[in-house]
């Protein structure tokens, strides 16, 4: 069996901490050490039996790792993804890759340029669910994409604004939420050329949206739409849909749909719907479940990047798959606060 590769979390938050736990579940990876200035990091440092170090630099200096788990505040993820870079330390950089595309492309120049190797962690694509689609999608089981629907509706507790930020510009679902399904719906149906968006503050009344409908065009011709809102209650998101993660209550409900000409397909459960005998709608339709493996997505991430360390495997999500992602994040944004269609181009 191959040694355990050695990782330094930088980030010892509530996504930090899980991804320590993640790694203590799989035998491909060691936790090297925990990078934080805070207490609580050093406490949970400590209770994993690893060094403690305030800032990345002084990790770096210390050595005794193969790769950077990146999982601080977005705003730092450019300033530590390039540090890790300089030192040739390959990073798995927590989503979104950077707070826009320009930050974004920095890293982009930087990965490529010196042959250190990004992961962004858009973790969603590892999980077996999705990659079982993405194998039926590239199989032609639903013949050519004509359409994709995303719905992303979820409540989010009174509470949860007494944060000020989250009152703000840049703390609604858009920006918060939505790059996980952008992200997936290339995925699929390949990259977006160009969105509009409507988005509405009519609920709370806060400067943040709290309800946005999104049409997305596709440069394969394909069109979808992305429905997403933090004040509706309902089960029609991956979160209560998927099972990933036990703080959230799962439902059976379906959270995103992928039409093609011959069959389309429900997400989570995997649902293939064709007509019988004539490929018409007067002919009756049914639907064929595909067998679900449930596997931890973050572990198999973690696993994943292990593989990159080693220089067994390419990045399954590139920084330049996460460049797009926020590009399209920040497109359909800016199209929502001018009312005008923008150009997945005109951002990056």
């Amino acid at each position: 069996m191959k040694e355990p590769v050695r990782i330094a979390v930088v980030g010892a938050g509530l996504i930090g901490a899980r991804h320590v736990e993640m790694i203590g579940r799989t035998r491909a990876v060691s936790l090297a050490s925990i990078v934080d200035p805070s207490d609580a990091a050093a406490v949970l440092a400590e209770a994993e039996a690893v060094p403690h170090h305030p800032s990345l630099t002084e990790a770096i200096a210390a050595g005794g790792f193969d790769g950077v788990l990146l999982a601080t505040p977005n705003t730092l993820h450019v300033d530590g993804a390039l540090e890790a870079i300089r030192a040739g330390l390959p990073v798995l950089v927590e989503k979104p890759l950077a707070s826009d595309a320009a930050g974004a492309l920095e890293i982009v120049n930087a990965s490529e340029a010196a042959g250190v190797p990004v992961l962004v962690g858009h973790h969603r694509r590892h999980n077996p669910i999705i990659q079982s689609a993405r194998w039926l999608v590239d199989e032609g089981a639903l013949g050519r994409l004509t359409t994709v629907q995303a719905t992303t509706w979820f409540r989010k507790p009174d509470y949860y604004f007494d944060v000020a930020w989250r009152r703000e510009a840049g703390g609604g679902p858009i920006q918060i939420n939505l790059i996980h399904d952008i992200d997936l719906l290339q995925h699929f149906a390949g990259t977006i050329e160009e969105v509009h968006t409507f988005q509405s503050s009519a609920v709370r009344g806060f400067d943040v949206e709290d309800a946005a409908v999104v049409t997305l065009r596709f440069a394969s011709g394909a069109l979808g739409t992305i429905n997403v809102s933090d004040a509706t209650a309902a089960p029609w998101s991956w979160e209560l849909t998927a099972g990933e993660n036990s703080a959230y209550p799962a439902t059976n409900e379906s959270a995103y749909l992928i039409g093609g000409t011959e069959a389309s397909l429900a997400l989570p459960n995997l649902s293939i719907w064709r007509h019988a005998d004539e490929n018409s709608w007067w002919a009756p339709i049914s639907a064929t479940r595909v067998p679900i493996d449930t596997d931890e997505p973050l572990v198999r991430q973690i696993e994943h990047f292990a593989d990159i360390i080693r220089g067994d495997a390419a990045p399954l999500v590139s920084a330049r798959d996460g460049l797009v992602a926020v590009a399209a994040v920040e497109a359909v944004k800016r199209s929502g606060d001018t009312g005008q269609t923008v150009r997945i181009a005109d951002i990056c």
